[in-house]
């Protein structure tokens, strides 16, 4: 193993931790999602997996196909530039209809009283509308659970590893094929553990907070979450 691939692994892995920790759209939303659809960790570990392996996969071919067909690195940059201005919009506008969904659902599903009378006494009992017809609404409800991680995952393999393919494939590639396997391998599975570390370390103590009048809050909440990732990236770069 020639002395700039041992440099070269080591500065993947250095770019892959620091490049997944400085992106919370990485992790926060498989935690925000999970938060509000009561995901266990277990779930929100598999879902983060799926889609953190489709996020990789996608700038690994690519970068590739561009070095197999001998493209130029300008060509690709644009690419992989394109695809995250489109990934960062989609997780925007989708994170802005959750929100508005979750924010109506919390209101309808705000408790209430109702006060009777009966032989002279009066008594009151709280209830909500949603909870009395959940019954109508499970289908409806099972359908959206499944959509969801769908909907990051097309989100996360839309999104481009950005110093993947020019800082660390095309100078890996100059030296030997060996070589860059072995640099993209190394960039992918510290990027996943790092997800994935991320996502437990955040979750437990995510789970550890007990806000009961917030719960029916917490799918506005959490697409307020995934716009904030978006907006963070297509207004400050993250």
């Amino acid at each position: 193993m020639s002395p700039e691939i041992i440099v070269l692994i080591s500065t993947a892995a250095t770019i892959a931790f620091v490049h997944t920790l400085m992106g919370p759209d990485h992790y926060l939303p498989f935690v925000a999602m999970g938060k509000a659809r009561g995901w266990s960790l277990r779930r929100m570990l598999a879902v983060a997996a799926v889609c953190g392996l489709g996020h990789i996969a996608g700038s690994i071919a690519l970068g590739f196909v561009g070095i197999g067909l001998q493209l130029q690195l300008n060509s690709l940059e644009w690419f992989e530039g394109l695809r995250g201005d489109v990934a960062a919009w989609v997780l925007l506008a989708f994170g802005l209809v959750y929100m508005v969904w979750g924010l109506r659902k919390a209101f309808r599903n705000k408790s209430h009283s109702h006060s009777h009378r009966h032989d002279g006494l009066v008594h009151s009992h709280d209830h909500s509308h949603q909870k009395e017809h959940t019954h109508v609404h499970d289908r409806a409800e099972g359908a959206k659970s499944t959509f969801v991680p769908w909907a990051i995952f097309i989100v996360f393999v839309l999104g481009p590893c950005e110093p993947l393919i020019p800082l660390l494939m095309y100078p890996a590639a100059k030296e030997s094929v060996t070589g860059m396997v072995m640099v993209t391998g190394v960039f992918g599975l510290v990027t996943m553990l790092t997800m994935l570390g991320a996502v437990a370390i955040v979750g437990v103590g995510l789970n550890k907070i007990k806000l009961p009048r917030m719960e029916r809050f917490g799918h506005a909440m959490a697409g307020a979450t995934l716009a904030s990732c978006g907006s963070a990236i297509v207004f400050l770069g993250l």
